[in-house]
């Protein structure tokens, strides 16, 4: 069973209403009776083929029985009633089961079919159905043409005069986008009344200036929005507060909030925001901190209640530009500009105000999200997204509900303009308390960087190197290529930005011979022309400049980086401007870390932060305008079979744990992954008899319940070339364990090669995540690994492989010939599809994997399983 069928979920219609999504049960009966009831005539034949409205009664019993695997029935609730029912039945073809839904006249043409057909088909997904079937009249071309639109790729016949549909239930890149596309024009029509809302309501605004209600109403003041704007506080009522009027309660205000922000204490927070929701406010920004899990459950209850959309709490607020609107009680007023900002630590909120404006950059839109109780940086991608202000993204995330739903949104956004952020909480402790290598390579940053990665964000460590990639982002074209030429007026500067571009992953090539040429005659006899071009401090501004244009023509040229070092022989921070390519300029010695000249130049302080901004400009640029590939289909899976060993193991261990070897290698085999040849042996004599079957060298190893990394236990025993050897060596095991050894896997041996880690871990908030890095005995102590979420696509396979340091290995040397990487990129692609497939999979390690010029082989694996319930990351509902 999904999610969905656990609690209540609640979703957005078109138009931006909040709904709630169930399951129907018997108590429903009479609620699903009066909808069919109320339908019109029109209605009831489109539904029914017939005007029998005597229909309603057995309809409300049949969807309201308990649900089971063959049947289940979903309703929409708006206000406590009911306008939407949704339910499938089995047919007479296995895995298909027909749907049937019926919407209330009244909120036909607002999604709501559509909404509960996306999670009918989730739950039916998740309970083995793979098909909807459905008939229906040609007339109902409503509902035709929510089937049309589903993003399904139906097949449609007439038969009888009735429209005969089948669609798969598939989860394919066409369906999602479909889901994504009217999930994003829902979320924005909802952000209206938070983002640009007409009338502003601050509860809780105080007379004494300093206090944060007070301090909000004066920005929103200062800051020119034009709408009413009203001060809620029973002790200021009819008085002037601060330059607006103050009102006793919201029922007191002459029209609705579209947002109210409240600013009382915790415990009354959650009475403030149903009088705001009686009021008919729409969006709600809580600036208050400190309330308790119950106040917080109770907080969203209200906001669901009365279909308000909640920033925070815990909060600095919102702000938005274009409206001249800063509900926020920040020192500084966001300047206009083109980045949009969302936070959830109001300090870096402010920080990135302050420096944003300074730099000129300016905001679109800010909100500092807060706690994240419902608007998260999801909602702010998808505003970005729909608004033509923004060009710059910038994120601070300290937490994620949805990795996956963030990822593919990001992915989306990040192909129309650059994304930044910061990796937070990177210190926090990567060492979990995990048996296997993999888990315990699944630090907080790998995974971070991983979910960044994919999505498509630039990922920096720290805030003042995103400020940085900011400055050079929002002021310069995307550079075309990684290669940079320096050109500097102090040759150990130009020394010093050769040497960071090589460390960021930038090359510095050498000028072409004509470019040389031209610099030659130009310069003084002393300058290096070949690249970093060295001027020398006696060049005078327009000579510099003339330098730089000369440069940036060089077809082996992508950017440039003038480096200007101020002497009394002259300033050439003149000769900075447009030379038809990026441009980035360090002037060593300026104060600030990073300035934006008048011709929109970003100048660093240091070498260093310009190549870093420049490197984060390409990494951005490699995926500008791409669209993310889907993950290959592979041949020779057999989910089917996965799932019985997996549903096999939990059945007699319901609480999970590590799967025996013969089930793990089994399991492996099922997905096509390479495995030494194997075999399971209980005996000494089986262990003997394996061992001659498969020719020899062998390895053994005992397996010991408890016991996971068998070198350090002493179980495993290696290159056993003959009978005698097998012998010794199962007597010796049996001997060390005694009771607990409960078999042996003997396996052929494997040619040496490239040791490799290939694993995969589910977390439980960025679910299925691949593992790859340096293998064997030393993995731990190396910690060279990378980690990309799972399923992979044949280009993040690539990503994946040539990350670690040890990727320089499988390419091979004078010493050591080349893997097959291929094979490799085979093993991770099916490796990250079982993971994918199957939740119940908590830990896969194979390690180590032997990366041979002639193929790929694991000689080692483990597997952990959990009872897993199924989750879709990519259903609309909020949080």
């Amino acid at each position: 069973m999904t999610e969905l069928t656990d609690a209540q979920v609640f979703a957005l219609l078109t138009d931006g209403t909040q709904v709630e999504i169930r399951r129907l049960v018997e108590a429903d009966r009479d609620a699903v009776r009066e909808l069919h009831g109320g339908l019109s005539d029109e209605s009831i034949y489109l539904r029914f083929f017939g005007l029998n409205r005597s229909m309603a009664g057995r309809v409300a019993g049949q969807v309201c029985r308990p649900e089971d695997r063959d049947h289940a029935a979903l309703g929409a609730w708006l206000g406590g009633e009911l306008v939407g029912v949704a339910e499938y039945e089995p047919t007479e073809v296995p895995g298909e089961a027909e749907v049937a839904m019926a919407v209330a006249d009244r909120m036909h043409h607002r999604g709501v079919g559509t909404l509960l057909l996306e999670h009918l088909g989730s739950l039916a997904r998740a309970n083995g159905v793979a098909a909807f079937r459905a008939d229906t009249l040609p007339a109902n071309t409503a509902m035709l043409r929510v089937f049309a639109d589903a993003g399904m790729p139906a097949r449609r016949q007439i038969r009888d005069g009735v429209v005969e549909l089948t669609m798969p239930l598939t989860s394919d890149d066409g369906y999602l986008d479909a889901v994504a596309e009217r999930e994003r024009l829902a979320d924005v029509a909802s952000l209206e009344p938070l983002l640009r809302p007409r009338t502003v309501a601050v509860v809780g605004a105080s007379r004494r200036r300093g206090t944060v209600g007070a301090e909000i109403v004066r920005n929103i003041v200062a800051g020119g929005f034009k709408g009413p704007v009203y001060a809620v506080n029973p002790h200021s009522a009819g008085a002037d507060l601060h330059g607006v009027p103050c009102v006793a309660t919201l029922a007191d205000l002459p029209e609705p909030p579209d947002l109210a922000v409240i600013t009382v204490p915790a415990d009354a927070v959650v009475q403030a925001a149903a009088a705001c929701g009686r009021s008919g406010a729409s969006a709600l920004v809580v600036i208050s901190s400190g309330l308790t899990g119950d106040q917080g459950r109770d907080l969203v209850a209200v906001c669901r209640e009365y279909g308000m959309r909640l920033v925070g709490p815990n909060c600095l607020g919102i702000a938005n530009t274009g409206i001249r609107l800063d509900a926020t009680f920040g020192a500084r007023r966001p300047v206009p500009g083109a980045a949009g900002v969302a936070v959830q630590s109001g300090g870096v909120g402010i920080a990135l105000v302050e420096q944003l404006s300074r730099l000129g950059v300016g905001l679109s839109t800010f909100a500092s999200v807060g706690d994240k109780f419902d608007v998260s940086a999801n909602d702010m991608l998808m505003w970005w997204e729909s608004d033509e202000t923004t060009r710059l993204g910038i994120l601070h995330v300290e937490s994620f509900g949805n990795p996956r739903k963030f990822a593919r949104t990001a992915r989306r956004v990040a192909a129309r303009m650059p994304l930044l952020t910061v990796l937070a909480g990177r210190s926090a402790p990567g060492s979990r308390a995990a048996a296997s290598h993999t888990a315990a390579a699944a630090t907080p940053e790998l995974t971070r960087r991983a979910l960044f990665a994919q999505a498509g964000i630039v990922a920096t460590d720290d805030l003042g190197e995103l400020v940085d990639a900011a400055a050079l982002l929002a002021t310069q074209p995307l550079p075309a290529g990684p290669r940079v030429a320096v050109v500097s007026n102090a040759g150990g500067g130009g020394v010093l930005a050769a040497d960071a571009c090589a460390d960021a992953g930038l090359t510095v090539p050498v000028l072409s011979e004509a470019t040389r040429r031209r610099l030659t005659a130009m310069l003084p006899s002393c300058a290096a022309v070949a690249n970093p071009v060295d001027t020398t401090a006696a060049v005078p501004a327009d000579l510099f400049r003339e330098t730089i244009a000369t440069v940036a023509a060089d077809d082996a040229v992508d950017v440039v980086l003038a480096l200007v070092a101020p002497t009394a022989l002259g300033d050439l921070r003149p000769a900075l401007g447009d030379c038809g390519k990026p441009i980035a300029a360090v002037v060593l010695g300026q104060p600030e870390t990073v300035t934006i000249v008048d011709d929109a130049i970003p100048c660093y302080a240091y070498p260093e932060n310009a190549v870093r901004a420049f490197a984060h400009a390409w990494s951005h640029a490699r995926r500008h305008g791409t669209r993310a590939s889907a993950p290959p289909a592979l041949t020779g899976l057999r989910p089917d079979e996965a799932s019985r060993i997996i549903g096999g193991y939990l059945a007699g261990a319901p609480e999970g744990g590590w799967l025996p070897p013969a089930e793990t290698f089994r399991l492996l085999e099922s997905y096509g992954l390479p495995l030494a040849p194997w075999r399971w042996a209980r005996t000494q004599a089986e262990a003997i008899a394996a061992a001659r079957e498969m020719g020899v060298p062998v390895a053994m190893k005992a397996h010991v319940p408890g016991v996971v990394h068998k070198t350090a236990a002493g179980a495993l025993h290696l290159d056993l070339s003959g009978e005698d050897d097998v012998r010794k060596a199962f007597r010796w095991l049996d001997e060390r364990f005694g009771d607990d050894l409960e078999g042996v896997v003997v396996q052929a041996m494997a040619d040496e090669g490239v040791e490799v880690l290939c694993g995969a871990v589910q977390e439980e908030v960025f679910g299925a995540v691949v593992i790859f890095g340096a293998g064997g005995i030393d993995t731990d102590a190396l910690a060279d690994r990378a980690a990309r979420l799972a399923p992979l696509t044949t280009q993040e396979a690539d990503d994946l492989i040539g990350e670690p340091r040890l990727s320089t290995l499988l390419h091979g040397h004078r010493a050591r010939p080349a893997g097959d990487v291929p094979a490799l990129r085979d093993t991770l692609l099916r490796l990250s599809r079982l993971a994918a497939d199957h939740p119940e999979i908590a830990e896969l390690d194979l390690n180590p994997t032997i990366v041979r010029p002639d193929g790929v082989v694991a000689v080692d694996a483990r597997i952990r399983l959990t009872p897993r319930r199924t989750w879709d990351p990519y259903l609309r509902r909020l949080r």
